[in-house]
């Protein structure tokens, strides 16, 4: 071999050697790290595990996503912990998973503030989405006001004139009556705020049993709503109820059972949505778990094809094309249509679905929309456009 043979050869190495290590490094670089702080032990539990495993199953396939899942207890203490020690020690890029909002208004704030990327599988607290919005904030499932609002709307076409209304002493709770009675055109027969975890609402039940109602409204969610709705049941009033998806969610009412039947609920979501992404979803779902999905599972779900929409789009080290990337909203949604309004929360159809039986199975089946391209009320309040 030639000196000027050899010489091609070496620089062929050397240069090949460069090239394999930039690939390599950018290979290290583009590993994701996610943070998932939710909800996997006491009460709602049940809605955190679907979170994490249709987060987890939606991201399966990729290997450059690291996935580290925290159960915060449903305490916000533990849940800041746990946040300050996944930015801190761990240098998580991205977190998720929070269930409750008010753990979210402990632990979103700060970590945004810290340039850290949050996307919200499910809490929408109005304080998030108004003056309090930030450009790390983004919130895939609803402004926590929708689904209410929807309940409201629905409440009207049904011509109930005198709802008694009830929600959780929490943000949520807060959220939930306030959109309630945005859309509502009626009088209330009552409005109550009850204990967060509460079990026993026979105090609640005798005040609706009194109170002239023609209906009744309620927000509230896993164990909660299993326990009022099971004592409802047993009261023996026999008032129409309307609550949002999370009292009558697809684990609420294999614990509650036949006295859902009937049951008027609202949702982005339902398995019977026709699309192509969902029929996907709610098929691998139930292969992999065994168990048919719910809506906190469609909520993960899409949360982690939002975030490989972005990366597809942009490196997570690039901050700006990343949230630029994540705001364009680039994948296909369970729910059909998906798109983010200026203050980074869906616009998308809010459905009324109702409690039937498929087999021995209760679930649910769309019957109408209840409001269509619905954005939220506080948009016009965030500074971000």
């Amino acid at each position: 071999m030639s000196k000027n043979s050899i010489l091609i050869v070496l620089l062929i190495l050397i240069i090949g050697g460069g090239t394999y290590y930039y690939l390599e490094k950018q290979k290290k670089d583009d590993v994701v790290k996610v943070g998932m702080i939710t909800t996997l032990s006491g009460g709602g539990s049940g809605l955190g595990i679907d979170v994490r495993d249709g987060f987890l199953l939606a991201v399966k396939d990729n290997k450059n996503i690291q996935v580290l899942v925290k159960d915060d207890q449903r305490k916000p203490d533990i849940a800041v912990q746990l946040a300050d020690k996944m930015t801190q020690s761990d240098k998580v890029d991205v977190l998720t998973g929070i269930i409750w909002s008010n753990l979210a208004m402990a632990v979103v704030p700060a970590a945004v503030n810290q340039d850290i990327v949050y996307l919200s599988p499910n809490a929408g607290p109005s304080a998030l989405a108004g003056k309090g919005c930030h450009k790390n904030y983004f919130n895939v499932a609803w402004q926590n006001d929708n689904l209410h609002e929807a309940a409201g709307g629905y409440a009207n076409s049904a011509g109930y004139k005198n709802t008694f209304i009830l929600a959780p002493n929490y943000p949520a709770g807060k959220d939930a009556l306030t959109g309630y009675k945005r859309f509502f055109k009626g009088n209330l027969a009552g409005e109550l705020y009850t204990k967060l975890g509460q079990k026993d609402y026979a105090a609640e039940i005798a005040q609706i049993r009194a109170s002239g109602a023609d209906s009744i409204f309620f927000f509230l969610p896993g164990g909660m709503g299993i326990g009022f709705m099971k004592q409802y049941a047993q009261s023996g009033i026999d008032l129409p109820v309307v609550g949002p998806a999370f009292s009558f969610d697809q684990g609420i009412l294999k614990a509650v059972g036949d006295a859902a039947l009937g049951v008027k609920n609202t949702s982005q979501w339902s398995k019977d949505l026709d699309n192509e992404a969902n029929k996907k979803f709610v098929s691998e779902f139930k292969s992999t778990y065994g168990r048919l999905p719910s809506l906190y599972a469609s909520q993960g779900y899409d949360t982690g094809m939002l975030l490989l929409s972005a990366l597809r789009n942009s490196s997570i080290s690039d901050k700006d094309g990343f949230r630029n990337a994540l705001k364009v909203a680039d994948f296909s949604s369970t729910r059909g249509k998906f798109k983010f309004a200026s203050n980074q929360h869906p616009i998308q159809d809010i459905y009324v679905r109702e409690v039937i039986k498929e087999g021995d199975i209760l679930t649910n089946k769309i019957v109408s929309i209840g409001l269509k391209d619905r954005s939220n009320a506080y948009v016009d309040a965030c500074s971000l456009k």
